[in-house]
């Protein structure tokens, strides 16, 4: 099989390269999928210089969301046949097949696309563990999303439409703004390039926003305790600006508002019964055809560094999937 593999942790994905792997063999309760699509995230361009976390070990294949079909069935696997199109997360999905445990897959809904499950998981979980569980958003509140052309923020502007809220979408792109406004269908948009925290005010009647979904950090995160409601909530998504902000908690203090940080799948982790219930919320939303999961543009494997960069150079609104298949 062909597959994107990580020999080397270099920058520029210097040690990244396409080549032909023996096709894998399930085991014992795992699953061989032919891959039809795998989402591009941050977490799989940092693991390709060793920046991220979970730190796999050399050489490995990356693609941390995969959606396909059942190609061969490990032993003692029930519940799933060969044809089957499936979803998961976890490693492999930047090759022509991947290996995986049976338990870790779920059906696709017929409503998505191979492109759109593959893209869905990891933000609409992210989305709901901030915005539901974290902050608790109620309908009619005001939401002020940024980075909302990225994965993780467009599905913090879907499901906050979802849940009644009002929606301030912020970029630092007018044409990426005018995107969301035209198909989310948002309360506003602004652009942070000058500065936002007048224009929130403004919108929300001098109060600021109730809820501030932030996967960006930095400068972004400073300016945003400036226009938090008294009572407010701040979620703490990422830090894709590169800076990790610094609280004042004097302004805390005075303004009355709490930080929350959200890493979705380690609150499944340390609450199980509650991870369970949120990735059944999810995917009954996807089910149901409530969430609009966005594909920017589809890759070919071998165009897997243009695919890259369209994430590193901040070109996406919503996902880049690479196709294994084509």
């Amino acid at each position: 099989m062909r597959a994107l593999v990580v020999e080397q942790l270099l920058p520029d994905y210097a040690g990244c390269v396409v080549k032909d792997l023996p096709t894998p063999e399930p085991g014992p309760g795992e699953v061989r999928i032919k891959v039809r699509a795998a989402a591009v995230n941050f977490p799989d361009l940092m693991q390709t210089r060793g920046e991220h976390q979970h730190k796999p070990a050399l050489p490995f294949v990356g693609g941390l969301e995969l959606a396909g079909e059942v190609d061969k069935l490990g032993g003692g696997v029930t519940g799933f046949a060969v044809g089957d199109p499936v979803v998961s997360g976890g490693r492999g999905g930047f090759a022509e097949y991947a290996i995986l445990p049976a338990s870790a897959l779920r059906r696709k809904p017929d409503r998505l696309s191979f492109a759109q499950a593959a893209g869905y998981p990891v933000a609409y979980l992210t989305a709901y563990v901030a915005l539901k569980r974290a902050a608790d958003a109620q309908p009619g509140e005001w939401v002020l999303v940024h980075g909302a052309a990225g994965g993780v923020g467009l599905a913090a502007v879907d499901y906050a439409k979802i849940l009644g809220c009002k929606v301030i979408a912020a970029s630092a792109s007018d044409e990426k703004l005018a995107v969301i406004q035209r198909e989310y269908d948002v309360d506003a948009v602004v652009n942070v390039t000058q500065g936002f925290r007048e224009r929130v005010k403004e919108l929300t009647g001098g109060r600021g926003a109730d809820v501030i979904y932030d996967p960006v950090g930095g400068d972004v995160f400073d300016e945003s305790i400036r226009c938090i409601a008294f009572g407010g909530r701040i979620l703490s998504i990422g830090f894709t600006s590169g800076r990790l902000p610094v609280l004042p908690v004097n302004i805390a203090l005075i303004k009355g508002f709490s930080v929350h940080g959200v890493r979705a799948g380690e609150y499944g982790r340390q609450f199980p019964e509650k991870g369970r219930e949120n990735n059944e919320a999810i995917w009954k939303l996807a089910e149901d055809g409530l969430v609009k999961p966005r594909v920017d543009a589809e890759y070919p494997l071998e165009a897997w560094r243009d695919a890259f960069e369209t994430l590193a150079q901040r070109k996406v609104v919503g996902k880049t999937i690479i196709r294994p298949d084509l």
